[in-house]
């Protein structure tokens, strides 16, 4: 969605000096008027004594002649005098209210505005598409598939609005285009992308207090369940594949459990104020109790896929390791540059496979990476792994933002977007790099921003 600049003086401007014009005329001639009936009414046959009786004696003209010039000059001289009184007033009233020469039309914002602009409207559309689509769970509980229909739609249609917006933002970020009117017309591009996906959402779905705090309830037992499960489980992985890991298995049940503690307050909360009648306070409490158990939900199921996905890598590690060595020889036979550090790179891999417990992921990603030069590096059990790593990276960096959001910025989002569609294009190497980025990106955004209980964002305010 794009808008276009229209130059010159604006439409509304003309018609307020018409109507000044206007007012002008008709204050003149109604002074004028004014001015002019003591005149008229010594003029008017009508109402005039009766001339005197003629006589003989013949009266001089040259004075009645002067008489009638004087009172012909009343009414144009009138007219001018109050005219200049009104229009003096007039600009004495202009200067007054805006000194200076005031612009016809407001200013361009500057580069650095319309750059906030634009980063502002990513994180609000990002956070509406989020949003509704955390919020389908527990509407689809409370209605049929048809009723649902336009509004997986309406999302489906969002998400590619968006999913463009974040492209053109990370073409801007990365100098393209290079003209500035070209520059800025990509921001507005942007900005109007956003403001589409925020229209074809803005449709909530409604539902009885009652039926969907109950809903929300029975979500929030579940939940519960699953997450002491989770939580049962972190000690293992610890073993198993060392201390990165289960400090990161750790801190996804810590979090999802404080989730869960405030999605508690938050339905006791609306359950009174339901009790009470008040409605409207007790839909607010449910969409933050909504919220927070969505939060907790991906904590608790990124946790289970990342369980898989590090079981897989722990199998596919010494597989991918001789693939890579076996690449390395290949290079070298056909005289094929090897990339520096490469050797190195497997060497510690190797070791590690011997010394204890490792992260079979990061292992994965750091053969993958030592090798994404050399054309033997997407075949076979190389290009598994690096598409294990590139799924992996990019659900943690997702899971991340998704439980964040309310401090995480346009930067690391963006790099999330992109590397979705470095995934998509086949490019797992660059997907995994990019989805690191953006992991990086969005922990210091949490740093910057702390993490308080108002991280948790509802799903819906209205």
């Amino acid at each position: 969605m794009t808008s276009s600049l229209v130059r010159g003086r604006p439409r509304h401007a003309t018609a307020h000096i018409r109507v000044r014009v206007a007012h002008a005329l008709v204050g003149a001639v109604a002074g004028a008027g004014w001015l002019a009936i003591p005149v008229l009414a010594a003029q008017d046959p009508a109402t005039a004594t009766p001339p005197p009786t003629r006589t003989t004696h013949a009266a001089p003209s040259a004075p009645r002649d002067d008489e009638s010039s004087a009172v012909d000059l009343i009414l144009p001289v009138a007219v001018l005098g109050t005219a200049g009184v009104l229009a003096a007033y007039s600009y004495v009233r202009r200067t007054r209210r805006s000194p200076g020469v005031v612009s016809p039309a407001p200013a361009a914002p500057t580069p650095a505005e319309s750059d906030h602009q634009a980063r502002a409207a990513l994180v609000q559309a990002d956070d509406s598409v989020r949003a509704s689509e955390e919020e389908l769970p527990f509407a689809a509980a409370l209605t049929d598939e048809r009723t649902l229909a336009p509004f997986r739609l309406a999302i489906r249609t969002a998400r590619r609005e968006l999913a463009a917006a974040f492209a053109l933002w990370h073409r801007y970020e990365e100098g393209e285009p290079r003209d500035p009117g070209d520059r800025r017309q990509a921001l507005v591009g942007i900005i109007g992308r956003c403001a589409e996906a925020g229209r074809v959402l803005d449709r909530p779905l409604r539902a009885e207090v009652g039926p969907a705090l109950e809903v929300a309830e029975g979500a929030f037992r579940r939940l519960a369940a699953r997450a002491a499960g989770a939580r049962a489980t972190a000690s293992p992985l610890h073993e198993r594949y060392g201390p990165s890991v289960g400090a990161r298995m750790t801190g996804r049940v810590e979090v999802a459990m404080d989730r869960l503690v405030f999605a508690t307050s938050r339905l006791n909360a609306a359950r009174r104020a339901a009790d009470l009648g008040e409605d409207e306070r007790a839909v607010r409490q449910l969409r933050r109790a909504e919220g927070a158990i969505a939060q907790a939900g991906v904590l608790v199921a990124g946790m289970d896929d990342q369980t898989r996905r590090l079981r897989e890598a722990y199998a596919l590690v010494p597989t991918a390791l001789t693939g890579a060595e076996a690449v390395l020889a290949a290079a070298r036979a056909t005289g094929t540059p090897v990339p520096s550090g490469a050797d190195d790179t497997l060497a510690a891999v190797r070791a590690e496979l011997t010394a204890g417990p490792y992260d079979p992921l990061a292992a994965l990603r750091r053969i993958t990476r030592a090798l994404v030069r050399l054309p033997g590096a997407r075949r076979g059990v190389l290009d598994t792994a690096a598409d294990l790593v590139a799924r992996a990276d990019a659900a943690e960096a997702e899971d991340f933002i998704a439980v964040h959001r309310a401090a995480v910025g346009a930067d690391a989002r963006s790099l999330l977007a992109a590397a979705v569609r470095a995934l998509g294009a086949a490019h797992p190497v660059e997907a995994a790099a990019l989805a690191r980025r953006a992991l990086e990106s969005a922990e210091r955004d949490v740093r910057a921003h702390g993490v308080p209980q108002s991280d948790v964002v509802p799903l819906r305010t209205d």
